[in-house]
């Protein structure tokens, strides 16, 4: 199969350029997804 450069060149870019945000990253929106799911909401405190 011959390998077409220009083909590879621009999916490498393409790739690099990509910054999708997926829900398993690191970050509070993925504590805040394991807190809901796990049933421990934030103690809420009154006054």
């Amino acid at each position: 199969m011959k390998k077409n450069p220009r083909f590879i060149k621009s999916v490498v870019e393409t790739a690099a350029k990509t910054d999708t945000v997926m829900p398993w990253a690191r970050g509070a929106r993925r504590a805040a997804f394991i807190a809901k799911r796990s049933g421990n909401a934030p103690v809420r405190k009154t006054a």
